[in-house]
């Protein structure tokens, strides 16, 4: 991962930082490695998404590990420093910076480290489609839905899941979720 950061230019580095911050904060569900790399690829740095969801991790992990440890900005830096890989001058400079602003706020509570551990839900976009035909059966015409839900993983990945319903699935997808909006108006 040290090598790939110091691929990363420094304002990149520093938006993935604060965006991890953030998410450690509860103010944004999750990091958009795939928009983030998009953007540092068409800078011309040679960074696959992969990478880049390693190296969001393992600052996920420092900062929440800071976090838990109540470490000042020094004990961080100095920390980093005695690792057996250090790490390059300017991402060394941009975590001291982002810590030091930002980092006290980070909010371990037993609530929020457990509901971190199963991923957070953000969006969800359905769409209705007809089946017309195959190459195996020249007359389908069967309506489906295909719902796509945007979620956070623990880390603050943020990745996309679609899959396709019939119609009486999607029926009965609809009616558990009137049963869960009946059960939260009554909390």
């Amino acid at each position: 991962a040290v090598d790939k950061i110091r691929l990363i230019p420094q304002d990149f580095f520093a938006e993935l930082c604060e965006q991890i911050i953030q998410h450690l904060n509860h103010k944004i569900p999750g990091i958009n490695t795939a928009e983030l790399c998009q953007r540092i690829q068409t800078s011309g740095v040679d960074i696959n998404i992969g990478d880049l969801a390693k190296i969001a991790n393992t600052l996920s992990f420092l900062f929440s590990t800071a976090a838990r440890n109540n470490l000042s900005t020094e004990e961080l830096v100095t920390t980093l420093g005695s690792g057996v890989s250090t790490l390059p001058k300017h991402a060394v400079q941009v975590i001291r910076h982002v810590w030091n602003e930002q980092g006290k706020a980070i909010a371990m509570s037993e609530d929020a480290g457990n509901m971190a551990t199963v991923g957070q839900f953000v969006d969800m976009k359905w769409k209705l489609g007809v089946a017309m035909s195959s190459d195996t059966c020249r007359s389908l015409k069967y309506p489906y839905v295909t719902v796509t839900l945007t979620v956070a993983d623990p880390s603050g990945q943020i990745t996309d899941k679609s899959f396709e319903m019939t119609i009486p699935q999607f029926k009965n997808f609809f009616r558990q979720f009137k049963e869960m909006a009946s059960v939260l108006e009554t909390v």
